[in-house]
């Protein structure tokens, strides 16, 4: 795994983008699509309190990209996101083929966290990313913002530890 500053600042933004979502009261989770130039596209948080389970912020940027980019920028996009995608995610991911996935924390590190708080289990199987899209091209977890983005979903459980 390779991380460059750049990698960095814009996971970093992802996280911020969940701990928005969490001040909103939603789950915490942000992602950020970066163009192959480096240029910012969009960017979003979870709405799975405020609308529906499927609003996801990697969902957001599938479908944004399907539509307001071309097969070659969408695979020369990076998407840095604060968790591992989830199956419908990784999915979307793929379906609409976008490129690299950078992410802080992964899908097993959140569920040991959650079962250890005594929260309910996610109600879709867990599964890495290359398990849904075996052709994606994925860094993570990646060190350095473990404890905060736990600290995020520590409080979203309402965890008083």
């Amino acid at each position: 795994m390779s991380i460059t500053p750049a990698d960095l600042g814009h996971l970093r933004r992802a996280v911020e983008l969940a701990r928005l979502a969490l001040e909103r009261g939603d789950e915490p989770f942000g992602s950020v699509l970066v163009s192959g130039d480096g240029e910012v596209l969009f960017e979003d948080h979870n709405h799975v309190v405020a609308l529906d389970e499927t609003q996801h912020p990697e969902l957001a940027i599938a479908r944004w990209a399907g539509a307001h980019l071309t097969g070659p920028e969408r695979a020369a996009a990076t998407v840095y996101t604060s968790g591992e995608h989830c199956p419908m995610c990784s999915a979307a991911h793929g379906w609409v083929g976008l490129g690299r996935i950078v992410y802080a924390v992964s899908s097993a590190q959140l569920g040991a966290w959650r079962s250890a708080w005594g929260a309910p289990p996610s109600p879709v199987t867990p599964l890495p990313i290359r398990d849904v899209v075996p052709g994606a091209v994925v860094d993570g977890p990646v060190p350095g913002l473990e404890d905060e983005v736990r600290d995020l979903h520590r409080r979203f459980a309402h965890d008083p530890t």
